[in-house]
């Protein structure tokens, strides 16, 4: 025995709360210092929450642009918000931790594909175990989390149609600083926001923030729009349907896969292989052009089901009212175009010539 025996301490973590580890953390976007209840600790270590770690928010865009951020990483800003504006509204900060389970791999970009909607997907899971026997563990009903998520009662958290709500503050805000378009503090920005309308279920913010929030909103858009959103979707989407057409995978199975499970069934499916290789690794021969009308017979169609235009109440009030300019640039918006056409700049991948890329475009 030696006069100095060693001694062990344990190692804390540090605050990032992505399980629950430290009893408070901070997101690094908006900074605001959340103590984690225990069903919120239980709910970060549950597989629907824990999966939405390894699908990204940007869906198929992130292979060409840096948003790599995850489904999770935006959940816990949602959540962030909610504590901030209502810390002690239980069922409503269940809500956001959890108002993204349902998302198909890589987001958005499934949307649709095999008839999947991912709130319905969601109002699945929270019915189902392990989260329904979690949630009643800690005197809350999934049917009322089920009920804030489909908007009744109105809340902050989804808010009205137009309106922008605490989901859509956290993507606008969390897209914009990941893509160079917002280089303000947020954590300044939230301290000028706060909640108006009847049910206080609207982002409310001064003439001028409420500029930036409407400048958030148009790159975002525009970000839709683009090439690098509509190419390599397009793609996916096409190569998701030829997995359901073309293998064992079902719709329910393809909604539960991760990103990095969706692009291994890729790999090993003979009809999908070289076309998920090539929009990884040179998605920049894809070609996309706006319009409905077919060009050659090696185009698909591909159309955007929304585009996401929400405003700001500009001091309590309406941007109609109280900011024309503001309500006038949202508008130009919904002109941007919906439907395009893509193509391979040098024809189809190898072993694909044979099918029409038009089928399931």
């Amino acid at each position: 025995m030696t006069d100095h025996p060693e001694q062990s301490e344990t190692v804390r973590p540090v605050r990032s709360g992505v399980l629950g580890l430290a009893a408070e953390f901070s997101d690094p976007l908006w900074r605001v210092p959340v103590r984690l209840a225990p069903v919120e600790v239980e709910l970060l270590r549950s597989e629907p929450v824990r999966r939405l770690h390894f699908v990204a928010h940007a869906g198929a865009s992130s292979l060409c642009t840096l948003q790599s951020y995850s489904r999770l990483e935006h959940s816990l800003g949602v959540l962030s918000l909610v504590a901030h504006f209502r810390p002690r509204d239980e069922l409503l900060r269940v809500a956001a931790l959890v108002h993204d389970i349902g998302h198909l791999p890589l987001s958005h970009t499934f949307e649709g594909v095999g008839g999947l909607e991912h709130h319905a997907l969601g109002a699945e899971l929270l019915r189902a175990e392990p989260l329904r026997g979690l949630l009643e563990r800690h005197g809350i009903d999934p049917e009322a989390v089920v009920a804030v998520l489909d908007g009744e009662p109105v809340t902050p958290l989804t808010g009205r149609p137009g309106l922008m709500n605490l989901d859509h503050l956290d993507s606008f805000v969390r897209s914009g600083r990941a893509a160079g378009r917002f280089d303000a503090d947020p954590a300044v920005l939230l301290a000028r926001l706060r909640l108006a309308g009847e049910a206080g279920e609207a982002v409310s913010a001064d003439r001028e923030s409420a500029g930036v929030l409407v400048g958030l909103v148009a790159g975002e858009a525009r970000l839709h729009t683009s090439w690098e959103n509509v190419g390599p979707v397009s793609v996916v989407r096409r190569l998701a349907e030829r997995l359901l057409d073309r293998t064992p995978l079902t719709p329910a199975g393809l909604a539960r896969l991760t990103d990095a499970q969706f692009w291994t069934a890729l790999d090993a499916c003979p009809a999908t292989g070289a076309e998920g290789r090539l929009v990884r690794y040179q998605a920049h021969r894809l070609a996309v052009r706006t319009g409905g009308a077919a060009g050659d017979e090696d185009e698909w169609g591909h159309a955007l089901r929304k585009i996401y235009v929400s405003a700001p109440l500009v001091d309590g009030e309406p941007v109609g009212t109280a900011a024309p300019d503001l309500a006038a640039e949202l508008a130009r918006l919904r002109r941007l175009p919906t439907e395009f056409r893509i193509r391979w700049q040098d024809g189809p991948p190898p072993g694909d010539r044979a099918r029409r890329p038009g089928a399931g475009g």
